[in-house]
């Protein structure tokens, strides 16, 4: 994961995760609605993930 990945994951978190796939985005949108931290830590766990 790059540093600007990175900036994005904690700016925006579900634009961070547009290449992963329709779950990862929905997860992370749902999570980001429920509070902000939860959707950081989301995109940053699917932006660990090797593919």
């Amino acid at each position: 994961m790059g540093l600007f990945r990175a900036i994005i994951c904690i700016i925006f978190p579900p634009l961070a995760v547009l290449d992963r796939g329709c779950g990862a985005i929905l997860l992370v949108v749902i999570l980001t609605c429920c509070g902000w931290i939860p959707g950081v830590i989301a995109a940053i766990a699917f932006n660990m993930k090797k593919n």
